[in-house]
């Protein structure tokens, strides 16, 4: 029996082991790469996306989407979106109907995604609206994973470049462990979902006390 809570603190989370990516990652550099690893996907009738951009300190500045993950159980590919955009493999792999995609706050990434190249994605699983119906308040992807694998996901990467000429290997660690969450996740709360092997827990929020100053 799994227990889930309803909401996790970050106190929590900060006393969990973090999470080491076990997978491969392969960064994909040009367009050919990306053909050839979008037809070694197309196998696989699940997989989880994200995406990263380069973060924007000033005012009025911004990036297109830099870098697009998309993972199997035990791979992800980083397309590096920054150096060949969105090649018609991408674009029709994110519309097959076929392929269901998994993600959060997929609706940003789309919108992000669109500033590259007009699409229409097809299959798509929201976690932040799929989690809802196990009782899980909580809608950052580091809270989830830890309210189910007990487990933190480093941040620590998150505002790093994005653009850079060569992604570091924590950078790599970091956005693989993105995508692959998301599939490891789903997959779990499906399971959960057949068997009915969970139970809720609700974490009562703490009660701020009013005080009233009245004049006398």
């Amino acid at each position: 029996m799994i227990v889930i809570k309803n909401k996790i603190s970050k106190e929590e989370i900060n006393e969990m082991p973090k999470v080491e990516y076990q997978g491969q990652s392969f960064v994909i550099d040009t367009p050919q790469q990306a053909d050839n690893a979008v037809k070694y996907l197309s196998q696989f009738p699940l997989l989880g996306i994200d995406s990263e951009t380069r973060p924007s300190f000033k005012k009025g500045s911004n990036h297109k989407v830099a870098l697009l993950q998309i993972a199997t159980d035990d791979r992800c590919y980083l397309f590096r979106l920054c150096k060949f955009g969105m090649t018609l493999s991408l674009i029709r792999l994110l519309e097959n109907p076929s392929i269901t995609k998994v993600g959060l706050s997929l609706k940003d990434d789309f919108l992000m995604l669109h500033q590259r190249a007009p699409f229409e994605p097809h299959s798509i699983i929201e976690l932040q609206e799929y989690v809802r119906v196990f009782g899980i308040k909580d809608m950052s992807l580091q809270k989830i994973y830890a309210n189910l694998f007990g487990a933190k996901i480093s941040k620590a990467q998150q505002l790093s470049n994005w653009e850079a000429d060569t992604l570091t290997i924590p950078q790599r660690e970091y956005a693989s462990i993105d995508a692959w969450a998301c599939l490891k996740i789903y997959r779990l709360l499906e399971e959960l979902r057949e068997t009915g092997d969970f139970e809720i827990q609700t974490v009562e929020e703490p009660i701020e006390e009013t005080i009233n100053i009245q004049d006398e």
